[in-house]
């Protein structure tokens, strides 16, 4: 370091990545052997055991934001510091192909091109998606790289890879031998706008201001927000201890009016009823509403469709047939008010309706064939784990909260009716209806009755391929991979997907290794701008990660993300905090200078006497050694970095360097000669140091700062010097 000049990231992070991956180090087989402890036979050369992380596979449908920017700067940390330890450290990285998120993505790209994927080829749609997603997932590489992850490339996955679609095709078909996977007509959640299932967890309680219909049903008044669904309704429910209709009794019949005409109506007991909303009588409709499907399985009951899989009504609609139901309701209810079947309309009833969690529209609930899987089975051996101990959660709250979505679990529909994806290996026999799994796609004919075989053109939902991810991920890659490396140490991801995700990684996990996949789970919150505001484009607050590195530089950008935030809560990320982490670099860098170029003459091989004050500063670095350690260990990597950020500055900075500055002066006897030098000793141990300590979160300006150290056991990176050892 021969100059003082301000620290300039641009000059130093993409030269000093270069130098970390052309040493090999990120790959944990070329990491070098440490000397083995005294209790080790012959003190030969060993490594610890293994660390692994899997990094979460990010979406390759578009740029890296906060969001993710925290995710690598957290799981760099852990990976950093676990290497400088010894152990031989793998950071396995990985895309993900993102199905219907990025099906979503490309949509709106044709939107605005005039086109549809309606009224495209399937053939030419995936390749145009894949073209699309391959560029997303180069350029989001280097993204990642800009970061400073410290992660293996030479491992990196992808979802949609041939060994990775392989076990993703094993695992179903295992699932489907031991009766797990099941194909049926059920009620799903069905996306008009996009027109796919989703899974519960696809979709949004979105609050909404409806009108409440109260409609004269023969003798009863049934209350209602969804008229359009009430053409094909001929079952009426009640409470079977509803002392109201004590006078009814099961499979009581009646004919009544109604919308188009004349019915009959039969009387269903079921304890599923609510006697405290609105009369305590319903009519159900088992087609268009999980409620009553389930109502109707119990007393094996008739369903009919009422609206088709647009959104608009169908024939049993009468003079309504083809219209959407915004425009159909408000004439069904002209039509029933001319009647007189309209008792009364309640303005603004509020109430909860499920939305699509991407495009806002309004699920309809719909009756269709499609493939399960069968979650009770699965969660029940996790729920035993988790409440054995087995796996650490952080914050421990959520081992609650995953307990109780495992514990009322329902079962997972794996089909979606998209072209992105990874399709679903089966096919069924038109004759018999037999469903069997094709992996290879070769059986052309049914075993059974010689039957025409259909090819499935469904794909699986995403979460079913990147929910087998830390298995998956490391046994494509080799099998000695997975034997030494699993199951992984940490699971580190967003709190908000821990159902999407990691709760079904448990469960297939454990299903498929007899393992749980990680041994600890660490949920970090949401990153908000610095008004505490979620980021969304429509408020124009989204923070682009690789622009705040630009102006500020990763390691400033890094430290702001992990000084003061605590694991499960939210992060309001405000730029003059960066701004202010950027001085902070700048004062690392002209202070490394100071020492730097006040000991250019130190030897090492003098005799070096420490002063009274001096011991106690080395005192002091054992003690910030010994606290820092425990608390990485313990995951706090919060009060860490706080910790050695207020000693680097305000106790080696402002203190031992400017107390020491008179003992680097011009020496004019011998005593004033061994004092320079046990000062110097003293800078450049402090130094030293410091910066093993600061390196997980700020990266490249310690790498930088070290490559310019005397040369004294330095190693070839930082990156690979030892962890600082505290006394006992």
């Amino acid at each position: 370091m021969e100059t003082s000049k301000p620290y300039d990231p641009k000059q130093v992070e993409d030269n000093i990545y270069k130098l970390w991956e052309n040493s090999g180090f990120f790959n944990p087989d070329n990491l070098p052997a440490r000397n083995a402890s005294h209790s080790d036979a012959g003190g030969a050369k060993t490594h610890k055991k293994p660390f692994t992380i899997i990094m979460p596979p990010t979406n390759a449908n578009g740029n890296l934001h906060a969001g993710h920017a925290l995710v690598l700067t957290i799981e760099d940390i852990m990976t950093r510091y676990k290497r400088m330890q010894g152990f031989k450290a793998l950071w396995l990285p990985g895309l993900d192909h993102a199905g219907f998120e990025t099906q979503v993505v490309y949509e709106k790209k044709l939107e605005k091109e005039g086109r549809s994927r309606f009224k495209m080829a399937l053939e030419e749609l995936y390749n145009e998606i894949l073209q699309f997603t391959l560029e997303n997932k180069k350029n989001i590489e280097g993204q990642i790289r800009k970061i400073g992850a410290s992660c293996d490339w030479s491992r990196e996955k992808f979802t949609l890879d041939k060994n990775i679609v392989e076990i993703v095709y094993g695992t179903f078909e295992k699932l489907f031998k031991d009766g797990l996977i099941y194909r049926g007509k059920k009620i799903i959640n069905w996306c008009v706008k996009h027109q796919t299932s989703l899974s519960d967890l696809e979709t949004e309680n979105t609050e909404k201001i409806d009108k409440l219909y109260y409609l004269k049903y023969g003798p009863f008044i049934i209350v209602t927000a969804r008229p359009e669904t009430k053409f094909g309704d001929k079952y009426v429910v009640m409470h079977p201890k509803d002392q109201r209709y004590t006078q009814y009794k099961q499979g009581d019949k009646f004919t009544l009016e109604w919308i188009n005409g004349s019915t009959e109506a039969t009387i269903i007991k079921d304890e599923a009823m609510d006697m405290d909303f609105g009369t305590g009588v319903m009519t159900i409709t088992p087609w268009h509403d999980a409620v009553d499907f389930d109502i109707a399985e119990k007393h094996h009951l008739d369903r009919e469709q009422i609206i088709d899989f647009q959104g608009k009504l169908l024939p049993i609609a009468g003079e309504f047939y083809g219209m959407k139901i915004s425009q159909a309701r408000e004439k069904i209810i002209e039509k029933l008010q001319s009647k007189n079947l309209v008792e009364k309309i309640e303005e603004n009833y509020n109430h909860i309706v499920k939305t699509c969690y991407k495009c806002g529209t309004l699920i309809e609930p719909q009756i269709k064939d499609q493939w399960f899987l069968k979650m009770a089975p699965l969660a029940k051996p996790v729920i035993k784990a988790i409440t054995a101990g087995k796996i650490k959660f952080i914050p421990e709250y959520y081992k609650k909260i995953s307990l109780h979505w495992l514990k009322n679990i329902i079962d997972w529909p794996l089909s979606r009716q998209i072209v992105w994806g990874i399709p679903i290996p089966a096919k069924r026999c038109e004759t018999c209806k037999t469903d069997i799994i094709d992996i290879k796609n070769i059986i052309k004919m049914c075993e059974k009755c010689k039957g025409f075989l259909r090819k499935e053109t469904d794909t699986f939902d995403t979460w079913f391929s990147s929910g087998q991810w830390p298995f998956a991920s490391l046994k494509a890659n080799s099998d000695t991979d997975f034997k030494t490396f699993y199951p992984t140490d940490v699971m580190e991801t967003a709190g908000e997907i821990i159902f999407f995700w990691v709760a079904r990684m448990m469960m297939l996990g454990l299903y498929m290794t007899k393992k749980l996949p990680f041994k600890n789970v660490y949920l970090h919150g949401l990153v908000l701008d610095a008004k505490g505001q979620k980021m969304s484009k429509s408020k124009g607050n989204v923070i682009n990660p690789l622009e705040l590195i630009d102006k500020y530089g990763t390691d400033a950008l890094r430290i702001t993300l992990i000084i003061g935030n605590t694991p499960g809560t939210s992060l309001f990320l405000d730029e003059n905090r960066i701004k202010g982490y950027k001085n902070f670099a700048n004062k690392i860098w002209n202070s490394s200078y100071f020492v730097l170029a006040n000991t250019k003459d130190y030897n090492p091989k003098s005799k070096i006497v420490l002063n009274i004050k001096q011991k106690k500063h080395l005192k002091d670095l054992q003690k910030l050694v010994k606290e820092t350690t425990k608390l990485m260990d313990d995951f706090k990597f919060y009060i860490v970095a706080e910790k050695i950020y207020h000693y680097f500055w305000h106790n080696f900075c402002d203190k031992i360097i400017e107390e020491s500055k008179s003992a680097l002066s011009e020496v004019t006897s011998d005593k004033r000669q061994a004092t320079r030098r046990a000062t110097q000793y003293m800078l450049l141990e402090i130094l030293s140091t410091s910066l093993k300590l600061l390196h997980p979160f700020m990266p490249f300006i310690t790498e930088e700062i070290y490559q310019k150290m005397p040369s004294k056991n330095k190693k070839e990176c930082l990156m690979i010097e030892e962890w600082p050892n505290f006394r006992k």
